[in-house]
């Protein structure tokens, strides 16, 4: 079946709970036609399917990436599968949007991404944040001088994760689980970003519970002597949040990764009342799937680009082994 004229057709590898979010995301996308759902068990896509009034059910990934009617793939399979399914869609021709963090280490995501580029597939990895319009208000705000220079950042993602029973794949060390790389990922992206330059060191803290870890407190240095903190956990509150300090105020955003329909971010300045700038009724799922969508369709490039999720991961490597060694660590590569 040919696409609508303007429409990206897709497959979602998988019926994992992250679907409840994307489905309706994918239903409101303007150009996105969303065509096929799989799952290892048959049935289970049937159900799904029709759930969601998708189309096409497959019994398995192989199934669903080999449909013709099937151009481009969301990847919400466990992290260490993600490389592996990637790469087979790409095989296919299938251009790729895939859960992060993209892979469980940063050389395999360099591997990925030079596949994908071999290949002539576009990729990314499935960050929603920078894909909301106010992401985009405030680093032209930064840009701009907005604060001054910008000195240190600290942000958090936490949620209480309950049971905390090891069946879950988010606590199993061999689908490399964990708080880092499920949402400390999204601090660590978040620091980066800000200050628009790479750690070169790392030092971090972990509390550890069936081979994971279960909270992580870290810190990242630049070459410039300029630091980030974040914390990461499952056993916390909800907390969300972003700070970023200049030299002339600071900018609070207190639901950086998920925002709601009225998403701000707060400016603090000296001897002056705080400044709240708002973005109305946006919408980040939906923007991630159009952004995605008009680069394949376009012909343009994808942005983020895949290598920030390689950037990311360098630093998450590197975290990681400073909780193993007790030590700081040297961001390869960073």
């Amino acid at each position: 079946m040919a696409a609508a004229p303007g429409k990206l057709r897709w497959g979602i590898l998988g019926v994992a709970k992250i679907n409840d979010r994307l489905l309706p995301a994918f239903a409101k996308a303007s150009n996105a036609e969303l065509r096929a759902i799989a799952s290892r068990s048959l049935d289970r896509a049937r159900v799904a399917a029709a759930a969601a009034g998708i189309p096409v059910a497959h019994g398995s990934y192989e199934a669903l990436l080999d449909d013709p009617t099937v151009d481009a793939v969301y990847n919400p399979l466990p992290n260490t599968l993600h490389g592996e399914w990637t790469r087979k869609a790409a095989e296919r021709g299938k251009h790729v949007l895939c859960e992060k963090p993209l892979c469980a280490t940063a050389a395999e995501a360099r591997q990925v991404v030079d596949f994908c580029r071999t290949r002539g597939v576009k990729l990314m990895e499935g960050f929603m944040w920078p894909h909301h319009p106010r992401t985009a208000k405030l680093r032209r705000f930064l840009d701009e001088g907005g604060i001054g220079e910008v000195r240190h950042v600290t942000g958090a993602f936490t949620f209480p994760f309950r049971p905390l029973v090891p069946s879950n794949i988010r606590l199993q060390p061999e689908l490399a689980g964990g708080s880092l790389l499920d949402v400390g990922c999204y601090p660590v992206f978040g620091i980066r970003w800000a200050f628009g330059a790479e750690p070169v060191r790392a030092l971090a803290t972990a509390r550890r519970q069936h081979g994971v870890d279960l909270e992580l407190s870290g810190i990242v240095e630049f070459a410039d002597g300029r630091a980030g903190t974040f914390d990461c956990g499952f056993t916390a509150p909800l907390r969300q949040w972003l700070e970023i300090t200049g030299t002339e105020g600071v900018v609070l955003v207190c639901d950086m990764w998920l925002p709601g329909q009225q998403a701000a971010f707060t400016v603090e300045r000296e001897g002056r009342p705080p400044e709240k700038v708002v973005v109305e009724g946006e919408h980040q799922i939906v923007h991630m799937i159009e952004d995605f969508g008009r680069a394949v369709l376009r012909g343009e490039a994808i942005q983020p680009p895949p290598d920030e999720a390689v950037r990311t991961l360098r630093v998450l490597d590197a975290l990681a082994e400073s909780v193993r060694r007790g030590r700081p660590v040297d961001v390869v590569g960073g």
